[in-house]
């Protein structure tokens, strides 16, 4: 399997067809004002869980910025959504991922996800400063790390991509200082994002070949 060499551009508008084929479980979302379209989009599994995902990181993080609620509560609530997001990225995506015999990928974002709640938990109910300090950066290597694994499983150069983004943005939270948990907001939400309003260049013919030999 070869990352770089693919023809298909890295990210591009999503095409109905392609995806009609290729996803089972679609939703299609349209905004109409007087008869006027202004928005229409068409998400797939993999789509929805960017979302949710999206949905999520964008409330924890920017309440850790700007919220005063203590520590201890956010820790609960972050938790909460965090295994709520990972119950929903299993049940949308446990499908297509079987059909393919990429479990081993979904399997490889529980481990990462219930790992980060485990680290960040003992970080704040133990007082573990090492943890606290780095919460921003912790996050993001998982992230990084879970993007990466899936690039490789996928044949994806946007998923790869994404992943080398949420690694360089650990070496840019220094220079951001007390803004750490917006920098981490902002960089997971758009790149979530980006990867559910575009289609990627997952090369599904290398995958069978791989599986095949």
């Amino acid at each position: 399997m070869n990352l770089l060499d693919q023809r298909k551009p890295i990210l591009r508008r999503k095409q109905r067809d392609v995806y009609c084929q290729e996803y089972q479980s679609l939703v299609s979302l349209y905004l109409k004002i007087a008869g006027k379209t202004l928005y229409s989009g068409l998400y797939s599994c993999l789509d929805q869980v960017c979302i949710i995902w999206g949905l999520i990181v964008a409330f924890i993080f920017l309440t850790a910025q700007f919220s005063p609620i203590s520590w201890t509560t956010q820790a609960i609530a972050w938790s909460i959504l965090t295994v709520a997001g990972t119950l929903s990225m299993m049940i949308l995506t446990h499908f297509w991922v079987k059909q393919r015999q990429l479990n081993w990928i979904l399997y490889a974002w529980v481990i990462l996800m219930v790992s980060g709640v485990a680290l960040t938990d003992c970080g704040i109910f133990f007082g573990l400063g090492i943890i606290l300090a780095n919460l921003s950066h912790l996050w993001l290597g998982l992230c990084s790390l879970g993007y990466i694994i899936t690039a490789l499983g996928l044949n994806s150069r946007a998923l790869l991509l994404v992943g080398l983004g949420h690694l360089l943005g650990i070496f840019i939270l220094p220079y951001v200082m007390g803004w750490q948990f917006l920098a981490t907001a902002v960089i997971m939400v758009v790149s979530l994002l980006v990867l559910a309003e575009t289609q990627w260049d997952i090369n599904l013919s290398a995958i069978a070949k791989d599986q095949e030999l």
